[in-house]
């Protein structure tokens, strides 16, 4: 009686805790903050142009690639709302372990499309898509998946703020970072200082926002903003090359791997005692699970 009081004690814990994940994994704007998400949306897709493609493979590694290549792959409106609509899929995608983020055609992204940004500038419609790309961009951020962004050509302003939101960066030779916000005189709206923050520290964030510098592939990796760098792109090796580098942190089944993003992610979020808490109640969703009873009876070693 009392293993089985323990037993449907801790199931209702493992609930809870996935309850609070899925919560955290959602908007953090809401009706509530004074945003209306289907009024921007409505005002968003009155820009259309390009796209946000969305491959999903057998591997458990999906390619997502913002395709505008006539504007430099900039954001327009529309593309805002795929933005979304691919994040929703993502989220949806149980079988998944990792993501690519690219650029079409051998560049990143060079931030919103100015015929959007022109057309939205009073201050409560800014606000709006700020919110709206904050939800999308912090969601995307919080996917269980190990997620990393090619780097090709140049990542500008909002480009920028979008490598931010994946867990590693790969740079191509002759490639970009730059956050150019201050020349357009603005600040990143889209959650990308932050971020920034968090990857490079208060410092290098100071200088890459307020210089608004061209980080190239040495200087990402020396202050920490890039992972790597890769040999310049020839037919679609820097995706397969890419590919290549994620694959030793995806091998596996994808419970694991998803379960090592959630405990990643609840520690550098949550509050320490919080972030145990939820460590020990991920950690009881894959003991005892198929990968942990296939390795004990396989006597797994660690090689």
């Amino acid at each position: 009686m009392a293993l089985h009081y323990l037993r449907t004690g801790f199931q209702q814990n493992t609930r809870n805790a996935f309850i609070v994940l899925r919560r955290r994994s959602k908007a953090i704007y809401s009706s509530a903050s004074g945003f209306h998400k289907e009024e921007i949306r409505q005002k968003l897709q009155a820009f259309p142009g390009g796209s946000i493609d969305l491959i999903k493979q057998d591997s458990g590694v999906a390619v997502l690639t913002v395709n505008n290549p006539a504007r430099m792959n900039a954001f327009t409106g529309t593309m805002m709302i795929e933005l979304e609509d691919r994040v929703d899929q993502l989220e949806e995608w149980t079988e998944g372990k990792g993501l690519i983020v690219q650029g079409a055609d051998n560049t990143f992204c060079s931030g919103s499309d100015l015929n959007a940004v022109r057309a939205i500038s009073n201050p409560q419609e800014g606000m709006e898509m700020c919110m709206f790309m904050q939800n999308t961009l912090t969601r995307l951020q919080r996917l269980p998946l190990i997620s990393v962004a090619l780097v090709q050509g140049k990542a500008l302003g909002g480009g920028a703020e979008l490598t931010t939101a994946c867990d590693f960066r790969l740079m191509t030779s002759g490639s970009q970072i730059r956050f150019v916000h201050k020349h357009m005189g603005l600040v990143p709206g889209w959650g990308g200082a932050a971020r920034l923050v968090q990857i490079v520290g208060r410092q290098n964030a100071l200088k890459m926002l307020s210089s608004a510098c061209k980080v190239d592939p040495d200087y990402a990796v020396h202050a920490g903003l890039a992972d790597g760098f890769l040999a310049p792109a020839e037919d679609g090796r820097a995706l397969e090359e890419t590919e290549n580098w994620l694959s030793s942190f995806v091998k596996g089944p994808a419970a694991v791997i998803r379960a090592a993003k959630k405990v990643v992610l609840s520690g550098q979020e949550l509050p320490l005692i919080e972030a145990l808490r939820m460590e020990k109640d991920v950690f009881g969703s894959v003991w005892g699970g198929p990968a942990n009873l296939e390795a004990l009876a396989q006597r797994q070693k660690h090689k």
